[in-house]
């Protein structure tokens, strides 16, 4: 089964909505403007219940099927990031500094042709909970809305998300049974010496190679401190420090990002790396404060929902366009928290070509929102079928 004919007959309007988004974007939880027009859409299409003002900005919309049944919950993210854009494009991002380089304005308008499919058709049982989160990419909007408790609200059986994904073909699908995602923390070192004339080092206590000694022995933890099968990636991204060349500072700041799929690897990441920045920092003479930070868990499909949500992808796409099991990948997202609450998996959804994802120059390809709209469609009819 390809495209949903429905569908793909409001295919255009679905571009428009799309490209409206693109025009306003809006970051973390600040998603205002498009949560009014989200539920303009929303509320024309005819949905039963509209619940606003979850995780400040985000929704649950509710369409009710025929008959009794569970609800099953589709989640949409909503915000942009902090990038100027550089696509061009007669619909380019109207906020300076803000635009969707992630392509969630593409997520949301998918979910959005679901809701009209389905609040038209409502060939299904029970109950289908549409969510539009906010805060993605940064403030861990879908843990929000689950402490705000919506799979006990709103009585949630199985959840299920899309993403798109640049550089595979347009219209292909890919998942995996079991962890899809990393979790994802960060970490920050706050060195403390006493600077002084670069001339006359012997009178300081340099951060600036103290900084390098342990962002080099960091790197330890990784080479010599896991095996090597196991999935870990440590990575320093900043090191700040100095303002002029003949003066050694008195701090040095570091940054980075860990990303694990096992519990006890990010346990062990947390105690070397610990002891590490003790360590050198009285090597070097100087003091070192860390500051290690858990962020978004690792995000694990459920195994029956992922071989389900991958029948679902090939009626869709073709056999041959769908992977089902890919393997894992570093990247890390907050609809994590959802799926630790509840059965249900994660997807990618091909774009084709272009350029990659938080780049400037990123758009999303208007050619596959009815694809993910047919996907979420069918897996409602598909989970929840009439008697």
């Amino acid at each position: 089964m390809p495209v949903v004919n429905r569908i793909a007959d409001f295919s255009a309007d679905m571009t428009r909505w799309r490209q409206y988004l693109h025009t306003i974007p809006e970051l973390e939880f600040e998603c205002h403007e498009t949560a009014a027009f989200v539920a303009e859409r929303l509320r024309e299409f005819g949905v039963d219940e509209l619940h606003e003002g979850i995780a400040k900005t985000g929704m649950v919309a509710i369409i009710n099927g025929q008959g009794d049944g569970p609800t099953i919950g589709l989640r949409a993210d909503m915000d942009a990031l902090p990038i100027t854009e550089e696509t061009g494009v007669d619909y380019a991002s109207q906020n300076p500094g803000k635009m969707h380089a992630c392509g969630h304005d593409g997520h949301t308008t998918m979910l959005l042709g679901a809701a009209r499919y389905l609040a038209e058709t409502r060939n299904f049982s029970g109950r289908v909970a549409l969510i539009f989160q906010p805060a993605e990419e940064d403030g861990g909007g879908a843990g929000v809305m689950v402490e705000e408790g919506i799979m006990d609200r709103f009585d949630i059986s199985q959840v299920y998300a899309l993403h798109n994904a640049p550089g595979f073909a347009e219209g292909t699908f890919y998942t995996t049974p079991g962890p899809i995602m990393a979790a994802v923390d960060t970490f920050e070192v706050h060195i403390q010496g006493v600077g002084g004339h670069g001339a006359m080092p012997h009178e300081t206590r340099d951060p600036v190679m103290a900084a390098c000694g342990i962002a080099q022995a960091i790197q330890t933890i990784v080479s010599r401190n896991h095996y090597a099968l196991d999935d870990l990636v440590v990575s320093v991204t900043q090191i700040h420090t100095g303002t002029v060349n003949n003066v050694i500072p008195d701090t040095a700041y570091i940054n980075g990002t860990v990303r694990t799929f096992d519990p006890n690897v990010q346990q062990m990441v947390m105690r070397r790396m610990a002891e590490i920045v003790e360590g050198q920092a009285k090597s070097y003479g100087v003091e070192a404060r860390l500051e290690y930070n858990v962020d978004y868990p690792a995000t694990i499909n459920d195994a029956e929902k992922a071989g389900f949500a991958t029948e679902v992808a090939r009626e869709i796409s073709g056999d041959d366009r769908v992977t089902g099991n890919t393997g894992r990948e570093m990247g890390a997202e907050d609809f994590s928290y959802m799926l630790q609450k509840r059965p249900g998996a994660y997807l990618f959804l091909g774009q084709g070509e272009g350029a990659g994802l938080h780049h400037p120059k990123y758009n999303f390809n208007d050619e596959i929102a009815p694809v993910g709209a047919s996907f979420f469609a069918r897996i409602v009819e598909k989970a929840q079928p009439l008697s």
